[in-house]
């Protein structure tokens, strides 16, 4: 593996402190992480990935003590939600201290909040004096990186150091809500159940926003998370209806009891789950993207998930993903 590779933190701490770009492992995805509050090291960010600078960044911090020194005020709802969800893949967007810049919020009076569990990103957040800007690590609108070296495979030039943290345990980006004194919103469904975040609130979300040509969170936008193949989101049988000549693989899952789907069309067939478990569905996703995209099928076929606990952000995702191409029934 590539030398800008490794478990070096003093590595990772001196090229952050240096304004250079460090890609860094979280629980949900790996990061492209620089300081949140250098306006020319966020710049960086947005150049490496061809992110368009309407789309607003996450900032990292080591905990929600420090967290409160980058927020202009925090509901009380946010306490509770920090105290017991918090380090996790939770995000949470609130009024924002000025001393953000507002490259990183895209022009917004809000930032978004996270605290990541992973060991290194939190040891490596510890021996910082700031915090860290970190959208995924991964050019923008593409599938994002789970493992070290589907960085290295896609931003090598862009970045000064990978802080390999092996596989990602959670897979899909973080669950972001926007809090205010009197509620909260859902802006993107991501590695956290909303049930948990309800249960905690101790009410439902007034709204879930998931979708705006104006963010106000990342994976806002309609079309994302799209690997180099075309992706139909639905069943088999739309897909065979509407292309009945055209090579597939089938991105599924099997329900809990079975063994197999049974006949099929497809070229080849992908489990995400074979016990229908939304969890090991989440974090697999991305990975299957990265490897079918160099399948000889034509298309992937992506099947939606029970409406249910992580199954709502894997299909999320696989609906943004087929977006790309506008090929959603």
């Amino acid at each position: 593996m590539s030398n800008k590779c490794g478990t070096d933190i003093d590595r990772a701490v001196s090229e952050l402190k240096q304004g250079h770009l460090v890609a860094i492992p979280t629980e949900t995805v790996y990061g492209l992480a620089a300081n949140a509050t250098d306006t020319y090291a966020v710049a960086q960010i947005f150049e490496a990935k061809k992110r368009p600078s309407f789309d607003p960044l996450i900032v990292h911090c080591e905990n929600w003590q420090r967290a409160q020194e980058w927020i202009a005020h925090a509901p009380e709802r946010a306490h509770r939600l920090a105290e017991v969800l918090m380090p996790g893949p939770l995000t949470m967007v609130l009024p924002k201290n000025p001393a953000i810049p507002d490259l990183v919020t895209s022009g917004l009076d809000t930032v978004a909040i996270r605290i990541p569990s992973h060991p290194l990103t939190r040891e490596l957040l510890t021996r910082l004096p700031f915090p860290l800007a970190a959208p995924s690590a991964n050019p923008f609108g593409y599938v994002s990186p789970t493992s070290a070296q589907h960085v290295l495979d896609q931003l090598q030039d862009e970045v000064a150091y990978v802080l390999d943290g092996g596989i990602c345990v959670v897979g899909l980006e973080s669950t972001i809500v926007s809090i205010t004194e009197t509620g909260w919103e859902v802006l993107r469904l991501g590695g956290m159940d909303l049930a948990d975040i309800e249960r905690i609130a101790g009410c439902s979300p007034d709204a879930v926003r998931l979708s705006s040509s104006r963010p106000e969170a990342p994976g806002m936008l309609h079309a994302h998370y799209a690997p180099k193949k075309p992706v139909f989101f639905g069943s088999e049988a739309d897909f065979s209806a509407l292309y009945p000549n055209a090579t597939f693989v089938l991105l599924t899952y099997l329900q809990e009891g079975k063994t197999d789907l049974g006949p099929s069309l497809a070229a080849d067939v992908k489990y995400l789950s074979r016990t229908s478990d939304d969890k090991e569905g989440a974090a697999q996703i991305f990975r299957y993207l990265r490897e079918l995209e160099h399948h000889p099928a034509d298309w992937i076929v992506a099947t939606p998930w029970p409406e249910k606990g992580l199954g709502r952000a894997i299909n999320d995702r696989l609906q943004r993903a087929a977006a790309s191409n506008s090929l959603t029934i």
